[in-house]
């Protein structure tokens, strides 16, 4: 598994971020920027203590990415069960998009 991957969109057109305890948070940091200034919000999931603390590092690095232009970022947690393995896993998805 890489770092950070793209996967199938739960919407179209808009990228789902996987995060891992390893991932780099600047990133992850990119990928969600690109994402936001492509289609304009971006779902991350994490899976684990170490994951969602990249991944909530990653926004905040994020943030300021596009800061510059005007963008102000929030995000929205929201647990969900996925199956890893055969195995029924909890997870946490981020919805991030810009503040309105």
């Amino acid at each position: 598994m890489k770092e950070v991957q793209a996967m199938e969109p739960q919407r179209p057109g808009q990228p789902l971020l996987k995060v891992a305890s390893t991932s780099a948070p600047g990133s992850v940091a990119g990928a969600i920027a690109g994402a936001i200034r492509e289609s304009g919000r971006c779902e991350m999931q994490a899976i684990g203590a170490g994951a969602i603390n990249q991944a909530v590092k990653a926004i905040a690095i994020a943030r300021g990415y596009v800061a510059p232009a005007g963008i102000d970022l929030v995000f929205v947690p929201a647990f969900f069960d996925i199956q890893v393995d055969g195995e029924e896993r909890t997870a946490i998805k981020f919805l991030i998009e810009p503040r309105r």
